[in-house]
């Protein structure tokens, strides 16, 4: 299976401790993980490949000059890597069919097969969206007059490499970037869903993308079905979205301790 992670320094002690859970709870699986970056040093990459090698999985490493944005607008403090997901089929290698991205603030708790494997005949991405009606209707109508039926969010992204090359135009987005500045709070998350909401397969958040913040309103949600046990055996990928992140010395989120978990496998290897 293939994985696609674009970050840069300040995130490869959390990804390794995602790469970790992904690795242990998919056995008999084999990975290549493609890093898409700028600023990573060379010393860090090698760290990097000599961690998923010794855990039987492989590296491919994808160095994008900045120059390759150069004429791409930029938001505050969002960088031109923010371009790099929805334009990673540019470069990646032509033969690769379709690639699931992750952001490493996640853990992968069960199998991911079946996800990966998801038929996305006529979609460009699979996403799962956060049902909560204050997130939809809020972000529906900051993106006005754009046609969003639902808000997917971008940290967990099952892409459809062949028809993105058919149908995405980099100019179409950087144009948009460009028209809605005041308008975009999470640009790339915002392109992906005024541009291209309608050409997303909807997968099931709860399932794919958990986010950790919810878990008393998945379980009222679910009627006391989405309980602790639930999580646990059935739920594929937990988020840790937002500003507080479980490997921060202040984090009180209940999966904190799942998350220490991976992270001492992780780090003493």
């Amino acid at each position: 299976m293939n994985i696609l992670v674009t970050l840069n320094s300040n995130y490869l002690k959390p990804l390794k401790v995602m790469l970790k859970s992904l690795f242990l709870n998919n056995p008999g699986e084999s990975f290549t993980i493609y890093l898409m970056h700028s600023t990573i040093k060379d010393n860090e990459i090698q760290d990097l490949e000599r961690y998923i090698e010794k855990n039987g999985h492989k590296l491919r490493v994808i160095y994008v000059d900045e120059n390759c944005f150069q004429d791409a607008p930029v938001l505050l403090h969002y960088t031109k890597e923010m371009y790099y997901r929805l334009l990673a089929f540019k470069f990646l290698p032509q033969e690769l069919e379709r690639i699931l991205y992750l952001d490493p603030d996640t853990l992968i708790i069960n199998p991911i097969r079946e996800l990966y494997e998801t038929d996305m005949e006529g979609y460009l991405f699979a996403a799962a969206y956060h049902d909560k009606i204050s997130i939809k209707e809020i972000n529906r109508i900051r993106l006005r007059p754009y046609d969003i039926v639902a808000y997917f969010n971008s940290g967990i992204l099952l892409m459809n490499l062949n028809l993105q090359r058919q149908t995405i135009d980099e100019k179409e987005i950087f144009d948009f970037v460009e028209k809605n500045r005041s308008k975009l709070i999470m640009p790339d998350q915002d392109i992906l869903n005024a541009l291209y909401s309608k050409k997303i397969k909807s997968i099931d958040e709860k399932l794919y993308n958990y986010d950790t913040r919810f878990y008393g309103y998945y379980k009222i949600l679910t009627g006391g079905k989405c309980d602790m046990d639930f999580v646990i055996n059935n739920t594929v990928i937990l988020h840790f979205c937002g500003k507080k992140k479980p490997w921060k010395k202040d984090y009180r989120g209940r999966f904190h301790a799942l998350y220490k978990h991976y992270e001492k496998l992780a780090l003493k290897q």
